[in-house]
Parts: C-alpha cells; structure tokens; sequence
C-alpha cells in the first residue's frame, strides 16, 4: 500500500508540478489545506516559491506553522521546499523587511552575496557522509532557482541529541544551505520536482522513509 503524502496547499505556486512527482516517487497524493489531514498523513511536504514574507502569511492563515509542529512533536515526516524550506528557519529578510519563520532550526535566511543574483540552474552539492536524502545521487545536479538563503547554520546539539545533516552549496564564493536532514525534518533548497532523474531519485528515497 502506497504511504500517504499531503501537499500543503497554503497559496503558493507550482503546487501541482510538486503533486505529481511525489505520485511518480510512490506515494498516494493529496493536495490540501486541511488542517486533521495534514497532520494524518504519512507525510506532509511544504511546498514554497516567491517571497518569505507572503509564504508565512499563507501559512499562518491556515495554521500551517501549528500543523508542521504538531508533526514533528510526533515524529511525523515533514519535507519542506525551496521557500518551504526557508520558513522553517527562525526569520527572513528580504527588502529590509525581517519575517518570523517557523523557528524550528534557528537561521536566518538572507539575500545570497554573488556577483549574479538570483541563482538560477544546475548545481552539485556537496552531501554528508550518512545522509538517507541523497542516498546513490550524491554526485548528480539539483535544479535551483532562488535569490535567498541560509548562509550560516548555527544549530547546536548535545550528546544526547543528534546531529542534523547539512547539505551544503554554492553560487560564486558564497555558500548556502542546500539540505538539511533533521530527523522526521527534511528540507532542501533546489527543486527536486524540477531536477529531473536525480529529483526523482530523492523524492524516492523520502517516500521510502515514510
């Protein structure tokens, strides 16, 4: 039996291209703003393209910040994208205008400093030893398009408590977050709906966790 997978339906854009290749990854899809399915399924993905500011006030309108707590308070899989993974860090800035995030990694997300912005294409990245996200597709591309990101993770852990996998990229000399795999929280900053065989590969590997 297929899991089950909410697509979090909060107003932002290409929600549809995100629902069909977690349908080609193996999962049973729907596309939702309720509030007692998102928290029901098997996992829940955060979907986000535009500005910071507008994704949290679309979030919050169908308290999707409470939703993606309540999860993870239960161990429950969460996987956050391009801004969807933005807002799961603690503030945003974009404009002069500073944005409270969900705060479950403390972070800010910032405008990227590169001669050319906004980061746009096929990048590497440069994965973790250990990492289940991009388990066989270590070496491959990932499609990125975004101006922001987070440039500094500034989590710490105890002995008690493990380590979150950071992935991490680059665009000119300035490097950015491109993953994170933090127990039932995965995020990445690329599009894995838009990054063809390798996209699909991750999308794979996380539907296989749930």
């Amino acid at each position: 039996m297929a899991p089950s997978v909410v697509v979090l339906d909060y107003g932002s854009g290409n929600l549809r291209s995100a629902v069909r290749a977690v349908e080609r990854a193996g999962a049973d899809v729907t596309l939702t703003s309720d509030f007692d399915a998102a928290l029901a399924a098997d996992g829940l993905l955060v979907p986000g393209v535009g500005a910071y500011a507008a994704c949290m006030e679309g979030l919050r309108a169908i308290k999707g910040e409470r939703i993606i707590g309540r999860r993870l308070a239960g161990g429950r899989p969460v996987l956050g994208i391009c801004v969807g993974m933005q807002i799961l860090f603690a503030r945003g800035i974009e404009h002069g205008v500073e944005t409270e995030g969900c705060d479950e990694w403390p972070g800010l997300v910032e405008r990227l400093q590169a001669p050319v912005v906004p980061h746009m294409g096929w990048n590497t990245v440069s994965a973790p030893e250990g990492t289940k996200l991009f388990e066989g597709i270590e070496q491959e591309r990932f499609y990125f398009v975004h101006s922001y990101g987070v440039r500094d993770w500034t989590l710490v852990t105890n002995d008690r408590t493990a380590a979150p996998l950071v992935t991490w990229s680059s665009h000119g000399e300035d490097r950015f977050v491109a993953a994170v795999e933090n127990g039932p929280l995965w995020a990445t900053q690329f599009h894995p709906e838009k990054s063809g065989d390798a996209g699909a590969a991750l999308l794979r590997n996380w539907v296989r966790t749930l």
